[in-house]
């Protein structure tokens, strides 16, 4: 039987390899067709259904990165327990109070440069979390 925090490290790397190609796709996505991803996010927030849709997704899978994976650390495996909590909390505000989460979208939306800035952090992260993920 592994040592626990052999046992968490190899969680980590498991995690990483998951998250990261997820995330740099998203992120390379997000660069190369910007105004695909704006009007199709201007669409979401108009839906309450896709809303609380998309909320069924993110809370168990929140759920399960934090379940696996709740890691404090002052390393690189933090940021995975950090998507974790993010996808729960986003998971449970999209149940709970959509109208809320539509307000608040459209008013991050208005701004121009959003996609861009997100889409430049969504890559990084996850090319970061690929190298620490399949360089292991």
């Amino acid at each position: 039987m592994p040592a626990k925090g052999q046992d968490t490290l190899a969680t980590s790397i498991y995690l990483a390899k998951l998250i990261g190609p997820v995330f740099a796709a998203i992120g390379l996505g997000m660069l190369v067709n910007s105004g695909t991803y704006h009007v199709m996010g201007n669409e979401f927030l108009q839906s309450y259904a896709m809303i609380y849709l998309s909320g069924l997704l993110a809370l168990p899978v929140g759920l399960a990165i934090l379940l696996a994976h709740n890691v404090w650390t002052r390393d690189w495996r933090v940021i995975i327990t950090i998507v974790g909590y993010l996808a729960t909390i986003g998971g449970v505000l999209r149940l709970v109070v959509p109208q809320f989460v539509a307000a608040v979208g459209t008013t991050v939306f208005a701004h121009s440069g959003v996609i861009t800035g997100a889409a430049i952090l969504v890559l990084a992260l996850g090319a970061f979390l690929s190298f620490k993920g399949y360089s292991q």
